[in-house]
């Protein structure tokens, strides 16, 4: 079975068909799957997905881009969430995002000492819980993100491991990763043919190093790009991984269930 270490399944493009969408992976190949919430709003249904499905875990946290709206005790309410489930194995999805501008009111260095404020909350509240956190960056150029986030988590090194999901590459930007214990993981974007960087680093990173993942129901792989995504279609990026990498998807499988295992430490 294929680990789909991201995906959505509270986001409103599972609302009708949720469960299926569980089930239809499970029949393809594909457990566990871990969900990511993004909002105090989206906690709780993430959290009765993973009481409903044994193969559904949870990560929970403030989206950079949802900032200035989470409430004041915004982290309190985390822990009061990490105190009552043990199926929620890390904090995420969290991290800086300077591609979307200030909301109005906010000015953009404003919005991003928000951001870093609340990354450096979540990395010592996961210190707090020994667990580690699924990180989200996003520039409209440059890496600036990339760097900002890195120097919170070097504050942390040996305590809490990093995943820096949806990595686009190219592998240098990853090396500064994995001198923190962390890790990437790959979406379908590996999977485009003009995704020539993403393409580099899946081909590269070293074996101990990534997963894969689908942060479904965003950024479905090829056959199935610009539908809807859902996990079961991340056997397709595994697979272009493999053949990119000279290996078999069961080999792959092995390889990357091996190190989600060892990031998430899944109590199956």
């Amino acid at each position: 079975m294929l680990t789909d270490s991201h995906c959505h399944l509270a986001s409103h493009k599972f609302a009708e068909d949720a469960d299926t969408v569980i089930a239809n992976a499970i029949d393809n190949g594909v457990s566990p799957m871990i969900t990511l919430g993004t909002c105090i709003e989206d906690w709780q249904k993430n959290v009765d997905l993973t009481a409903a499905h044994q193969s559904v875990f949870a990560c929970l946290a403030i989206h950079p881009c949802d900032v200035t709206e989470a409430p004041n005790d915004w982290d309190q309410q985390l822990i009061d969430r990490l105190s009552a489930s043990e199926k929620i194995i890390a904090i995420g999805e969290t991290g800086l995002d300077y591609f979307h501008p200030a909301p109005s009111g906010w000015t953009d260095e404003a919005y991003r000492e928000k951001q870093q404020t609340l990354l450096r909350r979540h990395f010592e509240i996961a210190e707090q819980f020994g667990l580690n956190i699924v990180i989200h960056t996003r520039d409209k150029s440059g890496q600036q993100s990339l760097d900002d986030a890195l120097k919170i988590a070097r504050d942390f090194r040996g305590k809490v491991r990093p995943l820096f999901h949806c990595f686009l590459g190219p592998i240098e930007n990853a090396d500064a990763i994995f001198e923190l214990d962390g890790i990437i993981s790959f979406t379908g974007i590996a999977t485009f043919k003009n995704a020539h960087a993403t393409i580099e680093a899946a081909r590269l990173a070293p074996t101990d190093r990534f997963i894969v993942e689908t942060d479904a129901p965003y950024l479905a792989p090829v056959p199935h790009r610009g539908q809807r995504n859902e996990p079961a279609f991340v056997r397709h990026t595994a697979e272009a991984i493999a053949q990119l990498r000279g290996v078999t998807l069961d080999e792959l499988t092995e390889s990357t269930n091996a190190v989600a295992d060892g990031f998430f430490r899944f109590n199956l």
